[in-house]
């Protein structure tokens, strides 16, 4: 990629490139999550958790076992990269 390409590229762009592809695994908090998503409302508080994202930052799934996050993104065919 060049240079001048990769300066005309908007975050919408980058977030499509890997759409139906790729997905983030990231730990967060039950508090956190609430707090962000208005429909998950329904988590209990104060629980640690592994949510899985689509490329676009779309919240696929949500899980306290990173094993079944893993899962469900394998059976989907998603490729996961884990955030920091």
């Amino acid at each position: 990629m060049t240079h001048e390409i990769a300066s005309t590229m908007t975050e919408t762009d980058l977030a499509a490139i890997g759409e139906g592809h790729l997905a983030y695994l990231r730990r967060m908090s039950s508090d956190d999550m609430r707090a962000r998503f208005p429909a998950a409302k329904s988590i209990q508080p104060g629980l640690n958790l592994w949510a899985l994202f689509s490329a676009d930052g779309t919240p696929l799934a949500v899980s306290d076992d990173r094993g079944s996050i893993l899962a469900s993104a394998d059976e989907n065919e998603l490729q996961t990269v884990s955030t920091h």
